[in-house]
């Protein structure tokens, strides 16, 4: 055989793919899931049911570190910067979603979170090979639009993966704060982060399916980060969606309904006051509640920076 050349009748060498055996405790058998291809379906649905129980309390025992993680943004935010997501697989998707329901629920500036997933958008819907392994590929990536002054948030389920460690240590280097959330509290890369947030959700009722447990863990902790940001940034007035975006026929109507819990005002007297505000729930909010006519109601949301509780305290004194 020449080399680089194959001759009739002979077989080429494969080369050898990287192979590595992860330990994180997302990758054990769960003693409770041993039998559960003889299992009924509804003790199926038991002992994964039984599982995703453990997942709040979990959640719960990392709120320090999740409340320094939303410190860390609102800053970012407030200092004109920007946070990123990076992740694979399903970690990523979860923070594909997260970023992509800010903008409708609170009309925040699309380019306050930023998500990036291994593989790119075609990764959304199928998985791309060797895109997790890609360590060059993530720092790359963040390289190219991290700036100093952003927060960055890896998610990896194992909290190894190469292509959001990668991306973390570009973003260290860029000046950016950076923040690790996985289910693996044992993670090596837990101390080369500003903040760790390792959910012990431990194994999966499918060994090594992180989709399950660990990721309704990193979907419940995105949720609370991100709302717990927007809440903080004034995007929200008492429990209320102030800043949404209506698109729809339900959500015009939910803009009504919020005027109406928020003030008390009769059901008609808040359409006029929306009517009268050309349809910004703010302004609307703010001349019901102060009394203020809506061009003053409006100019002081523009002098509070848009904090309904500011312009509220302007108009007030």
């Amino acid at each position: 055989m020449t080399a680089g050349r194959v001759e009739p009748g002979e077989v080429a060498a494969v080369p050898a793919r990287p192979v590595v055996r992860v330990g994180a405790p997302t990758e054990r058998r769960n003693p409770r899931s041993v039998d559960l291809d003889l299992m009924s379906t509804r003790d199926v649905l038991t002992v994964i049911n039984e599982a995703d129980r453990r997942v709040p309390a979990a959640v719960a025992a990392v709120l320090d570190e999740i409340a320094a993680t939303v410190d860390l943004a609102v800053a970012a935010l407030r200092g004109g910067h920007r946070v990123h997501y990076f992740g694979a697989g399903t970690s990523g998707r979860l923070g594909v979603l997260d970023a992509a329901e800010l903008a409708p629920t609170f009309n925040s500036p699309r380019h306050w979170f930023c998500a990036h997933l291994a593989g790119g958008p075609e990764a959304m819907w199928r998985a791309v090979e060797d895109a997790e392994d890609d360590h060059r590929g993530g720092a790359a990536e963040a390289a190219d639009c991290v700036g100093a002054g952003d927060l960055v948030v890896g998610l990896a389920a194992s909290g190894r993966t190469p292509y959001v460690l990668g991306a973390l240590a570009a973003s260290r280097a860029q000046g950016a704060s950076t923040v690790l959330l996985c289910a693996n509290p044992e993670a090596e890369a837990a101390g080369s982060v500003d903040v760790f947030i390792g959910v012990d959700t431990g194994p999966e009722v499918v060994t090594g399916s992180t989709r399950m447990k660990a990721g309704t863990a990193q979907k419940l902790v995105l949720n609370t980060f991100s709302t717990a940001v927007m809440v903080r940034l004034g995007r929200v007035y008492s429990n209320l969606m102030i800043d949404m975006v209506a698109t729809n026929a339900k959500l015009r109507g939910r803009m009504i309904s919020i005027l109406v819990d928020a003030t008390g005002c009769a059901e008609e007297v808040c359409r006029r006051a929306l009517h009268e505000a050309d349809g910004d729930l703010k302004t609307a909010l703010v001349s019901l509640v102060s009394g203020a006519e809506v061009p003053a109601a409006r100019a002081a949301l523009a002098r509070a920076a848009h904090q309904v509780r500011g312009a509220l305290d302007l108009l007030a004194s």
